[in-house]
């Protein structure tokens, strides 16, 4: 059992120390909330497969049947698309899931002491399951398509880090916010409907004009999911390597910004939540 020493300056020096003695509440939290996520729902966790299918779907209709757009290479279009379903989904419920984390902990955060930080970040880490029952369906697909993946799967774990702190930083700072103004919780879906469309989820980003690639690259996501497209589809998807350094760079201005403002409004979280 951590012992808990208060004194001044105390939870500021050892705050970094404490997210790792308080580790078990990661656990804890995560499979609380793996439990009840979809407890009360009427076909329970099928939802982790449907809604990324349907998801798929619609945009297959939309981009490929309608608008005429290409795949990459050889890979057939839903292939292409789920490829990158699968780190959006991942971001969009991480986002969703940890900006009103706190609010639903308040009784919790308003009366033990912890990490704070561990409660969004945990939330981020219950999105793993659905993203690995997404990772599963994809298997799936791609033998139904006898796609088979390349070597470059193996780089399938790195770019899985990347989304993980792509989601973890705005998840952060969207949580921060929301414990101050509760109407941020109604701009979340706006934000996740609209990042859909300008992310490059049913459409390859190679069909971006080459003089605005690098600025649309500013999105974080669009060198999340070109790496991931890389890494699944092979040889077929080619590597932005100038969208993915700058993706890499606004990831991690995003994550430090996020960390510096839930840091900096987190003494206050017990007094206002």
């Amino acid at each position: 059992m951590p012992k808990l020493v208060i004194e001044a300056g105390h939870s500021e020096r050892q705050y970094w120390k404490d997210l790792w003695r308080y580790r078990e509440l990661f656990y804890f939290l995560a499979w609380r909330d793996i439990l009840v996520r979809y407890k009360q729902t009427l076909i329970g966790i099928a939802w982790a497969v449907i809604r990324p299918l349907l998801t798929m779907a619609i945009l297959v209709v939309v981009f490929n049947k309608l608008a005429k757009l290409p795949s990459d290479g050889t890979a057939p279009y839903p292939i292409l698309v789920f490829a990158a379903m699968l780190p959006w989904q991942f971001f969009a419920t991480s986002l969703s899931e940890a900006s009103n984390s706190l609010v639903v902990n308040a009784n919790l955060v308003s009366k033990v002491y912890f990490p704070r930080l561990v409660v969004p970040a945990s939330a981020v880490i219950t999105s793993l399951v659905d993203f690995a029952i997404a990772l599963g369906l994809l298997a799936g697909m791609m033998a139904i398509f006898q796609f088979a993946p390349t070597w470059k799967i193996l780089a399938l774990p790195a770019f899985t880090l990347l989304a993980f702190l792509a989601a973890l930083g705005p998840g952060l700072l969207m949580t921060a916010l929301n414990v101050k103004y509760r109407d941020v919780r109604y701009i979340i879906p706006f934000i996740v409907q609209i990042g859909l469309y300008i992310s490059p989820v049913g459409f390859s980003s190679s069909i971006v004009p080459e003089n605005w690639r690098l600025l649309y690259s500013l999105n974080p996501m669009v060198g999340v999911i070109d790496g991931f497209r890389w890494s699944i589809l092979g040889g077929t998807s080619p590597l932005y390597l100038p969208g993915l350094y700058l993706s890499l760079a606004t990831t991690s201005f995003f994550l430090w910004l996020g960390v510096t403002y839930f840091r900096k409004t987190e003494r206050s979280f017990a007094d206002v939540i």
